[in-house]
């Protein structure tokens, strides 16, 4: 029981059940030494000192109920240091977890500000675009994986990128903070998306060299590799955006018409450059208009499998649901159905961490007069 006012109801009515039964008893047939149950339960639900007075209560209860009746028989001393002693060690006991919790809660504050500083929040409208994300950790206690997603606005449009590092734990947190770190700055300055690609490309390929030299390349660091989506939204034309794939999801484009895929390409996950001779993947230019979502998800979403080992049908389901209500096509209502679906299709148990992110340029009598350069002043995140 969380919450304290109400946590003493529990071991309160045990002692004074056990209390009454013994005063009804007769002979030798005594219950009142049962009373050690009773702070051993405080222990579990209340805090040190209400389990402290409860185990002191149980203490007078018993002292007061076996020598009530002094020519029946009473239970004596062996007793008496057993109620005692599990009192001892009840509140004991209490300490040890009540300290347990309060690291929990530290550590789980630690994992949401690691969570807040990698997935840093988005504003509404950030960019220039329509948007909605969820991201949902395998474990649950974890909070951050190694999926990672953004939305940087800049002088030539706005750019996103979504990816998913192999692997889990910390090194994938890592990974993911310095792919993201080096996406925020050149996705701002640079005015070509294939530089952006090469810099992401260098910056995992340092990660991982980095991470040898201090000897952490026994936990799978030394092989980290990630898979990315980059688009960019060019800021003079809408009526396109630019796609660089790093080995990862093609995404899909989601209007009330239908659903179609953008080309996979042929690229290496980042990380792989040296397979591909230093070569990033090409940056192709694929239609989509203003009012077209673009869904973006990691493998969590696509792999997630039923009791039947049946992949779950991201596309089939996306394009069944638009067919029946076309609302379901709008980035917020996207990522819900998709994160339904997923969790539903396996029964609520993710194997890998899973990220839902959807986005679409606003048309253009819904767009604000600036851009995304002028409405980001120089130095801002």
């Amino acid at each position: 029981m969380r919450g304290r006012s109400v946590a003493w109801i529990p071991p309160v009515a045990l002692l004074a059940a056990i209390a009454a039964f013994d005063w009804n008893t007769t002979g030798e047939f005594r219950v009142i030494s049962w009373v050690v149950l009773v702070p051993g339960i405080a222990a579990a639900i209340c805090g040190v000192w209400g389990t402290l007075v409860i185990a002191a209560l149980a203490l007078g209860t018993f002292v007061l109920e076996d020598n009530s009746w002094p020519h029946q028989y009473q239970t004596g001393l062996p007793d008496f240091i057993l109620v005692v002693a599990g009192g001892a060690l009840a509140v004991l006991a209490c300490v040890v977890r009540v300290r347990g919790e309060q690291r929990m809660l530290h550590m789980r504050d630690i994992a949401e500000t690691t969570r807040s500083t990698v997935l840093r929040p988005l504003p509404p409208g950030w960019g220039d675009l329509e948007h909605a994300a969820v991201y949902l950790a395998a474990d649950s206690e974890a909070r951050v994986g190694g999926d990672f997603y953004d939305i940087q606005p800049g002088p030539q449009g706005t750019r996103l990128l979504l990816g998913d590092v192999q692997g889990k734990g910390l090194g994938a947190v890592a990974a993911a903070a310095a792919l993201l770190g080096t996406f925020r700055e050149s996705a701002y300055h640079e005015p070509d998306l294939g530089t952006v690609a090469a810099h992401l490309e260098v910056r995992m390929a340092r990660h991982v060299r980095y991470c040898a030299a201090v000897g952490r390349d026994n936990d799978a660091d030394a092989d980290r590799f990630a898979t990315v989506v980059l688009v960019g939204f060019p800021e003079t034309d809408p009526s396109y955006v630019e796609v660089v794939n790093f080995g990862h999801e093609p995404p899909l484009v989601v209007t009330p018409e239908g659903v179609r895929s953008l080309p996979a390409g042929e690229g290496l996950p980042a990380g792989f450059g040296e397979l591909a001779h230093g070569a990033t993947p090409p940056t192709l230019r694929v239609p989509l208009t203003p009012g077209e979502t673009l869904l973006l998800v990691t493998d969590g979403v696509t792999e997630a499998r039923d009791a039947a080992g049946e992949f779950y049908p991201l596309r089939e389901r996306v394009a069944g649901a638009v067919a029946a209500d076309r609302r379901v096509a709008e980035p917020a209502r996207l990522v819900r159905y998709v994160r339904d679906g997923t969790l539903r299709h396996c029964g609520g148990r993710l194997d890998d961490d899973t990220t839902i992110f959807a986005v679409r340029r606003h048309r253009r009598e819904e767009r604000s007069a600036r851009s995304p350069f002028t409405s980001v002043p120089p130095g801002a995140p």
